[in-house]
Parts: C-alpha cells; sequence; structure tokens
C-alpha cells in the first residue's frame, strides 16, 4: 500500500508531466502564454503555475486549455488508443520515415481518404516566417507561368473578415476550420498547378497537414534560427515572439524553441531548400530544382546562375535537400 509521501511524490510527477505536456503543445502551435491565456479565458499566472506543475488544475481548465489548443482533452493526457489502434501502432513502429510515408499514401489511397490527383503541380512552400516563401513563391510562380497563393489571404476570403478577427471571434479551432475548407477549395480551384505560401504553424496542426500533403506538393524552406530572427526584424513582424519588453533574447530563444519543436513535421516534406548564407538567386535555383521533378513546367534557367549540387537526403525516400555542398 502506498504511503502518503508515495502518493504526493506520484502526484507531483504527474502534475509535472502534464505541466510539460501543455508547454510542448503550446510551442508546437507557436503560442504564446498570454495568447494562451487569451483563447482559454484563464490567467497566465495559473498557465505558468500549470507548466512549472505547481497549478491544482480541474477538469474544466484542462478543457479550456485542450480547446485553446485545438486538441481534445484526451491527447493532452495520451489516454490509452483503442485496442485496434494499438496493433497498428505496433506495425507502422516497424516502419522508418520512408517507409512511414509511403504507408500513409498507402492507406489513403486503399480508403478513399487521400485526393492526389494534380499534387505534383500544386507546389506549397511551408517553414517559419523569415525563410523566404513569399519572396520565393513570387518568383518561382512568376518563372513557371503559375498562379500565386497566399494561403492567409485565402483564409481571410473564405471567413470573410480578417486573420485577428476570425481568432478574436473563432480562435485557434476556428480559424483551423476556415484553414481547412481554404486548402480544399484552392486544390480545386488549381488543377494545373499554382505555388502557395503557408503559415508557419500549419505542420503543428496534425489533420491540417495531412491535408495539406495530400494535396500539394511541399516543400521546406529552411533557415538557421539567427538569419530567421534577421529577416523576421527587419519585416517589422515579430509574431509570435515575446518582445514585449524588448526581451531580444528571449524572442530568440522563442523561435529556438518553436522551431526544435516543428523541426520534424518540416522534415516531412516532399523537398527541403536550405536558404541558409544563400542569396535569393541562388535559393530560387535551389527551389527551381528541388521542384523540377514534380512540376511540368520547365523555368528559364539562363537568368540564373549555375545550380550548387544537390545532396539527397539519406534518411527519406523520395524526398531531396537542395542546399549548397560543403566544401
Amino acid at each position: 500500500m502506498l504511503s502518503e509521501a508515495d502518493t504526493k511524490t506520484g502526484s507531483g510527477a504527474t502534475l509535472a508531466d502534464l505541466g510539460g505536456r501543455v508547454r510542448a503543445w503550446r510551442a508546437r502551435r507557436g503560442m504564446t502564454r498570454k495568447a494562451l491565456g487569451a483563447d482559454s479565458g484563464l490567467s497566465e499566472r495559473f498557465l505558468a503555475d500549470v507548466e512549472s506543475g505547481r497549478g491544482n488544475v480541474s477538469i474544466n481548465s484542462l478543457e479550456a486549455v485542450a480547446q485553446a489548443l485545438n486538441i481534445s482533452i484526451l491527447e493532452l493526457l495520451q489516454d490509452a488508443p483503442r485496442p485496434a489502434w494499438v496493433r497498428v501502432q505496433g506495425l507502422l513502429g516497424r516502419l522508418d520515415d520512408a517507409q512511414l510515408d509511403q504507408a500513409y499514401g498507402l492507406i489513403g489511397s486503399a480508403f478513399g481518404l487521400s485526393d492526389s490527383a494534380g499534387r505534383e503541380q500544386r507546389i506549397a512552400l511551408i517553414g517559419l516566417r523569415g525563410a523566404g516563401k513569399s519572396t520565393l513563391g513570387l518568383q518561382l510562380a512568376a518563372a513557371r507561368g503559375l498562379p500565386f497563393v497566399e494561403l492567409d489571404r485565402e483564409i481571410e476570403r473564405e471567413a470573410g473578415t480578417s486573420m485577428n478577427e476570425i481568432l478574436l471571434l473563432h480562435g485557434q479551432a476556428g480559424y483551423r476550420r476556415y484553414e481547412r475548407r481554404a486548402l480544399l477549395r484552392i486544390a480545386e480551384e488549381h488543377p494545373d498547378g499554382l505555388v502557395m505560401t503557408t503559415g508557419g504553424s500549419i505542420v503543428s496542426e496534425r489533420e491540417t497537414f495531412d491535408l495539406l500533403q495530400s494535396r500539394f506538393y511541399c516543400v521546406w524552406l529552411k533557415a538557421s534560427p539567427e538569419e530567421h530572427m534577421a529577416r523576421v526584424v527587419a519585416q517589422g513582424d515579430m509574431r509570435p515572439f515575446n518582445t514585449t519588453q524588448g526581451a531580444t533574447s528571449e524572442a530568440m530563444e522563442d523561435l529556438r524553441r518553436i522551431l526544435a519543436s516543428r523541426e520534424s513535421l518540416y522534415a516531412r516534406a516532399d523537398a527541403v531548400v536550405d536558404t541558409a548564407a544563400r542569396t535569393l538567386r541562388q535559393s530560387l535555383a535551389d527551389l527551381t530544382r528541388a521542384v523540377s521533378p514534380a512540376a511540368t513546367t520547365l523555368s528559364p534557367e539562363s537568368a540564373m546562375p549555375p545550380a550548387p549540387a544537390v545532396r539527397p537526403k539519406l534518411d527519406s525516400g523520395a524526398r531531396t535537400t537542395h542546399s549548397q555542398e560543403t566544401p
């Protein structure tokens, strides 16, 4: 029989574990504690106590946090899944990343859960802000004679209001609903292809990212945290980094944490283009090469410098990495 001391120790470990899960989900969503507090109706101080393992958390509070993060309370608590899912998970756990991608496609095709028609002509650029998605996307679309679409603007069009109003009126859950509707509409409206930029947090929403990957050829535009920060500062838009007190070092730490929490998700892209220490012309050439196996229209190479060597990703069958070769 457990002693009172053992019970208290176990309770403390449970609260600390729960706090870690809340903190991890918040980082994955790219939300500040203030934003999570506003969406959940809970105070920042209470959330700080929860994340540090000191909060006395009720079911209602957990439900509010889960809804604000746009996940179920079961996902937050990681309850045991259905027996059938355990069996499937056991099989999938034996596969490497390339095999998992293949299994995903096979399952989607077998059960009618995917719609890949025209997928390779629809190019979606993913990555954190400051990676060059808009700049490179515009130039790639112009070179290929394809429409250029910003997903954020299409979400506003879907909702009939601004991004700020969507989040204010509907929260993260409502925003994600409009985002999925916009993706379905864009894929339907552009069977012959387009170039589209996406928000940095789209990969952290499992259902939405699965939808994106099923209908678009995804390219991760990658950069170092320092370059991301420098470009974001130059743009004058520090969302979602906390710089209310001029805490640039804290903002950089936020960026590193967000990037670390999403890196494995971004890596699921069909191709990776590393823009670190690359000029705009070089990055455009790299991006052009990255999408060449997918898109049918060739871009004029004469206007670009010779492309650098391409280094295939060793851990991902069909995906390739395009970046400057190490001397």
